[in-house]
């Protein structure tokens, strides 16, 4: 699959160090997939679907508390790996996470037995594929000390200057919910601070979206 290798071959950095039968490997064992806006990828503990290269849409990667409390750890973008997906094959990460689409997205899928198989024979995937696990579990802990130990206000401060660097805008096209499921917190915490947020200034509401005014007071309030 042209295609395929394209894509390892731009986002993988082992893949020179791959041998032959190993990019044959992966080629054959790698498809394309589609998920509707909604769908549940990834089952937690259920699943080891194995990883997935987002060529186009968004994934939400979060967590379940006992009670069913979803917490969205991150959120991954076109050109965007997920390798959680695939927790199975790392043996010193036992992390579950669930995944949904976000939105409409297309992606290649290198089933989890392919994976495992070339961790254990090629040192430099392996290495990768840990590299890749260690900043998305630090994504994840700095979005679980968020919501442990920085308060309410701070916490949308800093999710809306994070937004608007990852889109290049001011506009951030979100409702309410979906900040707050973002946030991992009650819809009615992120509407009260909305207000607040446009009587200081800081923010112009609007439905479906909020533009930030005043960035830099936002970035005072985080602590940026």
């Amino acid at each position: 699959m042209q295609e395929a290798t394209d894509l390892f071959i731009r986002h993988f950095n082992f893949w020179d160090k791959l041998t032959e039968s190993q990019k044959a490997l992966l080629n054959q064992h790698t498809r394309p997939v589609q998920y509707k806006k909604g769908t549940q990828v990834h089952r937690g503990p259920l699943d080891c679907i194995g990883v997935l290269l987002i060529k186009k849409g968004q994934l939400r990667v979060y967590t379940l508390s006992e009670d069913g409390r979803e917490v969205t750890l991150y959120r991954l973008f076109d050109e965007d790996i997920a390798i959680l997906s695939a927790s199975c094959t790392l043996d010193a990460v036992t992390f579950e996470v669930y995944i949904d689409a976000e939105e409409d997205t297309e992606a290649l899928l290198t089933d989890a037995g392919a994976i495992h198989s070339l961790l254990e024979s090629n040192i430099y995937a392996r290495c990768y594929a840990y590299e890749m696990a260690s900043r998305r579990l630090s994504e994840m802990l700095w979005k679980l000390q968020q919501i442990l130990f920085l308060s309410a206000d701070r916490r949308l401060a800093i999710f809306l200057i994070e937004e608007s660097e990852k889109l290049g805008a001011d506009e951030i096209p979100l409702t309410h919910d979906q900040i707050a499921r973002y946030m991992g917190t009650a819809r009615e915490v992120v509407s009260r601070l909305v207000k607040y947020f446009t009587q200081e200034g800081y923010v112009k509401g609007a439905r479906g979206k909020l533009t930030i005014l005043d960035r830099e007071a936002l970035k005072e309030l985080a602590g940026m």
